[in-house]
C-alpha cells in the first residue's frame, strides 16, 4: 500500500528480484489435499526494502486496477484448465472400462457404465464449445467480466462433477492415489475456491443480469 488513505486507489505493485534483496523468506511446504507438485508455501517480507524504480507500469496507484484487469484471463485459464482435466478423466475412464471385467465381460458392456461416460463425454464437448466462443472472444478484445466468471464457475464445477462419476467407474481402485483418476479428483476441489470462489462468480454474474 502506497497510500493508506486511498483504498483501492493506494495499491501499487512492484517486482523484486528477491534473491538481491534482504527480509524476503519462503515458509515451510502446505500440504494441500492435492496439486502436490506445486511447493505452495507461505511468503514473508521482513523490513524488505525495493527501489522505487521498481513500480510496475510506472505509475503509482495502479496496483488494484493492474490486477482486476487480468481477472477476466485468469478465470478462463482456470475454466479452461477444469474442462480439459474433465476430458481426461473421460477418456482414463473409457480407458479402463474395456479393460476391467466383472462377470466375465468388460464394464463398458453395462448400460449404467455407457450411460455415464455418455452424458461425461456430451456434457465435456458441451464445455469445450462454450470455452471456444469465451477464447475468441477474448482474441477480439470482448471476453467481460460476467462471461469469464461464467467460464470459470462452469469449467470447475463440470470438473469436479466429471472427475467424481469417473472415479466411480474405476471403483475401489479409483480411490488409490497411485490412479492419475485419483489425483485428479484431489486436484479438482480447489479449482472452484481460488481465482475467486464459485459463489462470487455467480454473484458477479448476477449482477450483469
Amino acid at each position: 500500500k502506497t497510500d493508506k488513505l486511498e483504498g483501492a486507489r493506494g495499491i501499487s505493485l512492484f517486482v523484486v528480484e528477491v534473491d538481491k534483496v534482504e527480509g524476503y523468506e519462503r515458509g515451510r511446504v502446505l500440504q494441500k489435499v492435492g496439486q502436490h507438485g506445486q511447493d505452495t508455501r507461505e511468503l514473508t517480507f521482513i523490513d524488505m526494502r525495493v527501489p522505487a524504480e521498481n513500480l510496475l507500469g510506472g505509475e503509482e496507484g495502479q496496483g488494484f486496477f493492474q490486477l482486476m484487469e487480468q481477472l477476466p484471463r485468469e478465470r478462463l485459464i482456470i475454466g479452461i484448465a477444469g474442462v480439459a482435466m474433465a476430458e481426461a478423466a473421460v477418456l482414463e475412464a473409457i480407458k479402463y472400462a474395456k479393460v476391467r471385467t466383472a462377470f466375465g465381460k468388460p464394464i463398458l458392456d453395462f448400460q449404467n457404465t455407457r450411460f455415464v461416460l455418455a452424458e461425461c463425454k456430451t456434457e465435456v464437448l458441451a464445455a469445450k464449445t462454450f470455452m471456444d466462443h469465451c477464447v475468441q472472444r477474448y482474441m477480439d478484445g470482448e471476453l467481460d467480466p460476467a462471461t469469464a466468471s461464467m467460464a470459470k464457475l462452469l469449467g470447475t464445477d463440470k470438473q469436479v462433477a466429471i472427475i467424481d462419476r469417473c472415479l466411480q467407474v474405476f471403483g475401489g481402485y479409483g480411490y488409490l492415489m497411485e490412479y492419475p483418476i485419483a489425483q485428479m479428483y484431489a486436484a479438482a476441489r480447489v479449482q472452484k475456491i481460488y481465482g475467486g470462489t464459485n459463489e462470487i462468480m455467480k454473484e458477479l454474474i448476477g449482477r450483469s443480469l
